[in-house]
């Protein structure tokens, strides 16, 4: 199988909708419709990545359909959790420093409320 095939097949798996794939990698919904319904529309291997990323499958299984042997895929993170993460990234080092204690601060306080 190529990629258009595994991008398919791992959507069904995953029950992830276009729109969600779309919102986690930032690739508009009209290249999705290219990669899956065009025969030879494959993309750069930065979209490979994100795309992988995104549904929990490495490049490598995405491109040609089979796995590194070895290797652990993990499944495909909440849609909420992935917009964090992909705006942590866009942050500069000090900002994500902040970011992460924001937010350990908040686990701390939610901790605090359940006893």
């Amino acid at each position: 199988m190529g990629f258009k095939e595994n991008l398919k097949s791992e959507l069904i798996y995953s029950g992830m909708m276009i729109k969600e794939l779309c919102a986690i990698t930032g690739i508009k919904r009209h290249t999705f419709d290219n990669y899956l319904n065009t025969h030879n529309s494959l993309p750069n291997a930065e979209t490979v990545v994100k795309i992988a990323r995104a549904l929990g499958v490495s490049v490598e299984y995405l491109v040609t359909g089979k796995e590194e042997k070895n290797r652990k895929i993990q499944p495909p993170i909440p849609l909420d959790m992935q917009i964090l993460v992909d705006m942590a990234e866009k942050l500069n080092p000090k900002n994500r420093r902040l970011a992460i204690k924001l937010v350990k601060v908040l686990k701390e306080q939610e901790d605090e409320g359940k006893k």
